[in-house]
């Protein structure tokens, strides 16, 4: 990834929701991270919501930093197809994608990347899921169909690509950054 070929997705981190989500303010701290160092490097950043109606708004800390999130009822990004249309006209072949829930939106929106040509990455530690089992089993179909597993850490390092530069010291401010766990 670099940040000329890339783009940050960001499923379904709504407030309603979120409360359910194992290590669930690990996770919004991580995307939030994601989402500061996308902004940082020149990233295109693209978000969705699930039904907004029924699971509220996108985690005010996170919606803040997005700007227009469309709604979908369909569990994957790829309803909303201008999106994914956006991120091939720009140029941005591979996507990093983070949210919730790992087994459902995520891994549906995952696999229709894939289907549509993109090189996809996941952030794993910016990603949830209510149960453990569900979590590690959408890791696994998802690397197996052609994923690649990453952490918050690696991707904003592998985005910056050198040390020494006004973009380094943001993004390492950013990783210094004391994790919600203590």
């Amino acid at each position: 990834m670099s940040r000329d070929d890339t783009a940050l997705l960001v499923v379904d981190m709504q407030e309603r929701l979120l409360p359910f989500i194992r290590q669930g303010a690990q996770v919004i701290w991580n995307v939030r991270r994601l989402i500061d160092g996308a902004r940082i490097l020149g990233l295109e950043v693209a978000a969705t919501e699930q039904y907004p109606k029924g699971l509220g708004p996108t985690a005010a800390v996170l919606a803040e930093r997005l700007g227009e999130i469309p709604a979908k009822l369909a569990f994957s990004c790829g309803e909303c197809g201008e999106i994914f249309r956006r991120l091939a006209e720009r140029g941005r072949p591979k996507v990093l994608v983070a949210g919730v829930e790992t087994h459902v939106c995520v891994q549906q929106t995952v696999l229709d990347l894939l289907a549509d040509g993109f090189r996809v990455y996941v952030a794993v530690d910016a990603v949830g899921s209510r149960f453990e089992i569900d979590y590690q089993t959408a890791l696994r179909r998802m690397e197996s169909a052609g994923a690649t597993l990453t952490t918050t850490e690696a991707a904003l390092f592998e985005w910056c690509e050198a040390a020494g530069t006004p973009e380094f010291k943001q993004i390492s401010q950013l990783v210094r950054e004391e994790s919600v766990t203590g």
